[in-house]
């Protein structure tokens, strides 16, 4: 039986005592977007920053490959195959545009690589700009370029759609999805705007207190039931 790029375990995560993460598993396939849905508080950020290392989990296991990243460090993690955009974009303000890409790279020696620019142009406009001076839009398309600097296999974005008008939304879309053409990459995604989420994704999962409640393929998926999860 063939082994899912990117798989979760029975993964649960605490704040103090209380349990906020639920023996979770998920699985994602190499050049799949999974796009993970819920309201706030229903634990999307937990999830994401539990898989990235950032936050401890008290059960389960986290693998990319053949590589077992449990309870590996964040920069281990990076190392191994895995890139975050966290949520609330999360640029260095005073650092420039492309010195914000450069944090990204594994070596500091090398450049910008100029897919990153191709990607995004208006980065490249903007490159000796100040990231705090850029507009929201612009911050998460720098985000993400900062995350594939490292050239990962597995991209994971918390709500990348956060505060950004719906026109940038429906271009960041499509950026992903040529992203992923490009570069065969694995984008987990978590996010609250169904129309984005059935725009890019291949399969959705609904998050509910904790636990998954309902996955189904793009194809399968019924917006009616969809809109009803989510409002629970």
């Amino acid at each position: 039986m063939q082994t899912s790029l990117f798989q979760v375990e029975g993964v649960r995560v605490s704040y103090g005592q209380s349990e906020i993460i639920h023996n979770l598993s998920l699985a994602a396939e190499q050049s799949e977007i999974l796009a993970v849905m819920g309201l706030n508080g229903m634990g999307k950020s937990t999830l994401m920053r539990a898989m990235m290392g950032i936050l401890p989990t008290s059960t389960g296991s986290v693998k990319l490959g053949a590589k077992d990243l449990t309870g590996k460090a964040p920069d281990e993690r990076v190392a191994a195959g895995l890139a975050y955009g966290p949520q609330g974009r999360m640029v260095f303000p005073t650092l420039t545009v492309e010195e914000n890409i450069i944090t990204g790279l594994k070596s500091d020696r090398e450049g910008v690589p100029q897919e990153l620019f191709d990607l995004f142009p208006v980065l490249k406009e903007m490159r000796n700009r100040r990231a705090g001076n850029l507009s929201g839009g612009q911050q998460q398309q720098l985000v993400i370029a900062r995350a594939l600097a490292s050239r990962p296999q597995v991209l994971l974005l918390d709500e990348p759609t956060e505060g950004i008008q719906p026109s940038i939304i429906k271009e960041l879309a499509v950026v992903l999805k040529e992203i992923r053409d490009q570069k065969r990459l694995t984008i987990l995604v978590s996010e609250q705007v169904l129309s984005f989420a059935l725009s890019v994704a291949d399969r959705v999962m609904v998050i509910n207190k904790g636990k998954i409640i309902h996955e189904s393929h793009k194809a399968d998926t019924d917006e009616t039931v969809m809109k009803r999860l989510l409002s629970i």
